[in-house]
């Protein structure tokens, strides 16, 4: 397939400089015959033959790509739009399920694609983007592999169960297969500073839970029960993704594995270095080495910019508070 792609593209390359020479020479002949200039013709022809040929060769790149596995990315906690929420400015954004589902979908329609490695460096997020990045893995048309490179936890083992295959770095951590839930309590402290919470709500659950009033046993109750039914979801979910026993998922009580203990439970299909899964997914599209494409979110340049500063605020250790309580809602995390 290598040596095909490259003898097509050699001869669009070959076609066009050809024509690029061609049009050079024309330039060169009628150009002093028609004016009087004697000595920048050579450089007018060379500057249509050096333009037109890049011009070709970014044609024939595009027209003929030198890729069939596309590799998309999920490289930190799973939000919808990658806004982490925290309270800190440039806290860090997350991992934005809306971009990686585009990019999914995006390389699914790409001709040259014949296969997508999703790479998994994640301690979970929210539910329901998961879930998205999930789906849109299990409906690409064409082998995929999940592929934990450092970390794939809860919503990122959650995702691993879209692919036909899961392999694991032997350090990686993968499993977490659980939802929590949390709240930042405050009544001592209100009552400390003489703060008096003030209730008005129509609906009896819509202040449930509330950082500054206790949580009633009701509540409480009500609370925990829509954990279990994401923690129900999230078991079915992996049975049938991974082929597992429920029981069995469930007695794990979202424990985290390295990729080696996990290939021994059934976790994790396969485990060693990146070299050892591309091979196996050479074999598998029947080619001596497979060369891959990473597909990148589409982004102007303001948004590129807000990354970077994103970035570099988390490697100060701002992105520590994406993972804080809000005032206005719980925490409710696959992590």
């Amino acid at each position: 397939m290598v040596e095909t792609t490259d003898l097509k593209r050699s001869g669009i390359v070959l076609s066009g400089v050809v024509v690029a020479a061609a049009l050079a020479v024309v330039l060169y002949g009628i150009v002093p015959l028609f004016t009087g200039v004697g000595a920048v013709e050579v450089t007018l022809g060379g500057l249509v033959f050096v333009g037109l040929s890049a011009a070709v060769r970014r044609f024939a790149s595009a027209a003929v790509p030198d890729y069939e596995v596309a590799e998309v990315e999920v490289d930190d906690v799973i939000t919808r739009d990658g806004d982490s929420g925290g309270p800190v400015p440039f806290s860090g954004g997350g991992a934005s399920a809306n971009d990686i589902v585009e990019r999914i979908e995006r390389a699914d329609d790409d001709t040259a694609v014949e296969a997508l490695i999703v790479t998994l460096n994640t301690p979970g997020g929210a539910v329901v983007p998961s879930e998205d990045i999930r789906k849109a893995t299990a409906d690409f048309d064409g082998p995929t592999v999940a592929y934990a490179e450092d970390m794939a936890a809860s919503g990122g083992y959650w995702i691993a169960c879209g692919a036909d295959e899961f392999h694991a770095r032997e350090a990686a951590i993968v499993g977490s297969i659980g939802v929590v839930g949390s709240q930042l309590g405050r009544t001592e402290l209100a009552e400390k500073v003489g703060l008096d919470y003030r209730r008005f709500v129509a609906g009896e659950y819509k202040d449930t839970p509330t950082e500054w009033r206790e949580l009633s046993d009701d509540e409480v109750a009500y609370f925990q029960g829509l954990l279990d039914d994401w923690y129900d979801q999230f078991v079915e979910t992996v049975a049938a993704g991974r082929g597992l026993e429920e029981q069995f998922i469930r007695d794990t009580e979202a424990r985290i594995y390295p990729g080696e203990a996990a290939v021994e439970n059934g976790l994790v299909d396969h485990c060693g270095p990146r070299e050892r899964m591309e091979d196996r997914l050479a074999d598998r599209l029947g080619v001596d080495e497979i060369t891959v494409e990473e597909f990148e979110p589409d982004r102007d340049l303001p948004e590129k910019l807000s990354m970077g500063a994103q970035k570099t605020a988390r490697a100060f250790g701002a992105g520590v508070a994406s993972v804080l309580v809000g005032d206005e809602a719980p925490s409710i995390r696959v992590r």
